[in-house]
């Protein structure tokens, strides 16, 4: 790293430099590559919806010898298991780069995955779904970081919100999969759910050999002392943009340069000003959207069955069915309403996003109580309140990732998701207790109504606190912490620290 030995006192320090890399990523068209990014990277959402749905499934219950309740910890220490991967890995990735850790995770996840396929034991399985937790959770830090800093600013929005909603789509690859591998007329009761745990690692495998390929994201680059590396990446990214596009770039004006200083470590008490004291109201904005959404998802989806089953008579086989709509409609909600965060908003839609799937559910529970459903049209509330909820749950690992400094981007994301997983983990067993054996509608609708209006109000605080970030570049948002002038804030919303004391 290059130093500037004329520090007063002689001391060495870090030497600035100007650099225009953050403006030369956002002005680029949309080509090949920025496809390939999507592709390459957005397969972790499939993947973790595909896990959830095969863990769902239940296959390997009767072959290990396990009761309901040791089936329903499978799922507990995978989820445990995303807990502890995004925590670890977001630090690591914030040190040692998006790439590495995008690369590792996903190794990860396709060694704990494949191994569960030959689990001999109850105890064996357990720990593969571990490892393979460890790695999805891995994958939410450092992906989100690194779609974020790769795609440009006119684009980020959309983008983002429809890679985290794919989810859906590996969570409807997961049930076809449960319906095609635990047919007893294909597979033998010990075979068909140990191939199903093949399905992610194939699909990661042909990931693997797309992400060697991802750069390193030139922004971590910069912020850590690596700026000549930063800039032949751009430069490669420029050359196969023009080649692809067709075109030739505009030169970008000096005057968009950021000066940095490069920073090796940030300490936990850094960070934690940062969220405290820095940007308080950004952080209640980040919570609340993780949580609300968390508690929201984990009370429906891990009991939808349960109500279909136990208040419409629908045979546990046919479940599956309920669910193809279901996860349709979530699937489409970040394909069709993401471009209007770019557009429209991003404060505008989280408020409708979050406000009208709260509305749909919050009036579904008092036709539920009311007894004017069927599984149907129960259904089909679900699919219409999911669509705008999914949208505006694809959202908040959106807003997570822009709203804070490049250095700390990886961490943050994993910090608020494990809170919102922490959180959002009461809701099945809320919800369960409370539909119970059906007997009583009063309670769930209750719950129904509740995780309604908990959708509404998380959408109205990142509406009044939240930032507008649409189309505007990362560091406009949020100056990095290497930023030689890190106090100044560029965005409307909250003023730091370091602003509020020059004012007092």
């Amino acid at each position: 790293m290059a130093v500037d030995t004329n520090a007063k006192g002689g001391e060495a320090r870090p030497k600035s430099v100007r650099s225009l890399v953050p403006a030369r990523m956002d002005r680029l068209p949309w080509t090949r590559f920025h496809w390939m990014v999507v592709f390459g990277l957005g397969v972790s959402w499939i993947l973790d919806g595909l896990e959830i749905q095969i863990i769902a499934s239940n296959g390997f219950q009767q072959s290990l010898g396990m009761d309901s309740q040791q089936v329903g910890l499978a799922g507990t220490i995978y989820l445990v298991g995303q807990v502890v991967g995004a925590l670890v890995f977001g630090r690591l990735s914030d040190k040692f780069g998006r790439k590495k850790l995008f690369i590792i995770t996903l190794a990860i996840y396709l060694v704990g995955s494949a191994a569960a396929g030959f689990s001999p034991n109850m105890e064996f399985l357990f720990a593969m779904r571990f490892v393979a937790g460890l790695g999805i959770g891995g994958e939410y830090a450092a992906i989100n970081s690194a779609i974020d800093e790769l795609i440009p600013s006119h684009y980020r929005g959309r983008v983002d919100i429809a890679i985290n909603g794919t989810y859906w789509g590996g969570a409807a690859l997961g049930s076809v999969a449960n319906l095609f591998f635990l047919n007893p007329d294909n597979f033998a009761e010990n075979i068909g759910w140990r191939l199903a745990f093949f399905i992610g690692p194939i699909l990661g495998l042909v990931m693997i050999y797309m992400r060697r390929h991802i750069p390193e994201s030139p922004r971590w680059l910069m912020t850590h002392g690596r700026e000549h590396e930063a800039e032949k990446t751009v430069d490669d990214i420029e050359a196969r943009v023009e080649k692809e596009s067709g075109k030739k770039l505009d030169p970008v004006p000096d005057d968009q340069a950021i000066e940095v200083q490069a920073l090796d470590r940030i300490p936990f008490r850094k960070i934690a000003s940062v969220l405290i004291r820095d940007y308080p109201n950004r952080t209640v904005v980040g919570l609340t959207m993780m949580i609300t959404q968390s508690f929201l998802y984990n009370a429906i989806f891990f009991t939808y069955a349960l109500a279909l089953q136990n208040f419409y008579g629908i045979a546990n086989d046919a479940v599956q069915y309920f669910f193809f709509p279901f996860a349709i409609g979530n699937l489409l909600g970040p394909l069709v309403l993401g471009h209007l965060f770019d557009t429209i908003g991003r404060r505008k839609m989280i408020l409708a996003t979050y406000g009208l799937s709260g509305i749909i559910l919050t009036v579904s529970g008092f036709l539920f109580q009311a007894d004017v459903l069927t599984a149907t049209t129960q259904t089909i509330f679900w699919c219409v309140a999911f669509f705008f909820a999914s949208a505006g749950a694809s959202s908040a690992y959106l807003t997570v990732s822009e709203l804070f400094p490049l250095e700390m981007r990886s961490q943050v994301i994993s910090y608020f998701f494990s809170i919102g997983q922490i959180v959002g983990s009461v809701a099945p067993l809320l919800f369960a207790t409370l539909i119970g054996e059906g007997q009583d509608r009063g309670p769930i609708t209750i719950g129904y109504i509740g995780a309604g209006l908990l959708m509404v109000a998380g959408g109205v605080v990142a509406f009044v606190f939240g930032v507008n970030a649409e189309r505007k570049p990362l560091e406009a948002i949020t100056n990095p912490l290497s930023a030689v002038d890190s106090g100044k804030l560029k965005v409307e919303g909250e003023r730091t620290t370091r602003e509020r004391a020059k004012r007092t």
